[in-house]
């Protein structure tokens, strides 16, 4: 990844961006950063998507963290797999819609009604569930926060829209499927 140098100066003038590929991923980078003195600088940024497919692994480690730190959560005893297994395959749909043209729909994330069916039958509550949903855009943004110095800014508002309408779409599509579950159980009882 390109090493980040700041001017010590203001910034008067950019030079145009340009497109780089850099370890798999496409960094935008500015070709210079000049200040006022004509002092030049390289800075380089990321889109947010970048940033959280980057940060994937530390990404879920630190949701496991939020989530070990909630009594209502850990009094379902879970390994590490059975907790977080469904986590890589939910941010890359994050980072999927992320990545979709503007005006895009958005395919529904079959992940996440099979995420409901797993936590239903683990004997999560709707409440638990909602939480960890909670916990996870919680840390999705504590991330961006932490690597706020390589974040394309201009889409920063944008993309925060667009994770919290997926992380949403994704809950309901749990909470749909935890609901049909309860409901073909009332069904059989009857």
């Amino acid at each position: 990844m390109a090493q980040l140098r700041w001017s010590a100066t203001p910034v008067k003038e950019f030079d145009e961006p340009e497109w780089q590929a850099s370890g798999g991923t496409m960094i935008k980078t500015m070709k210079a950063v000049k200040g006022h003195n004509g002092s030049a600088g390289a800075a380089a940024v990321q889109s947010v998507a970048d940033i959280l497919e980057r940060e994937l692994q530390h990404l879920i480690k630190d949701w496991l963290a939020r989530v070990d730190e909630q009594a209502d959560l850990t009094c379902i005893q879970l390994n590490y797999k059975d907790r977080t297994g469904h986590l890589p395959q939910l941010l890359h749909d994050v980072i999927a819609r992320l990545r979709l043209d503007a005006g895009s729909k958005a395919p529904i994330s079959k992940v996440a009604a099979i995420h409901g069916d797993l936590r239903r039958k683990q004997g999560y509550s709707v409440a638990m569930v909602v939480e960890e949903s909670r916990l996870l855009q919680v840390t999705i943004f504590s991330t961006l926060h932490n690597n706020v110095k390589d974040l394309e800014f201009r889409l920063l508002l944008p993309d925060i829209v667009t994770i919290a309408g997926e992380v949403d779409a994704q809950l309901k599509e749990q909470m749909l499927r935890f609901m049909a579950e309860d409901t073909a159980e009332r069904t059989k009882g009857n």
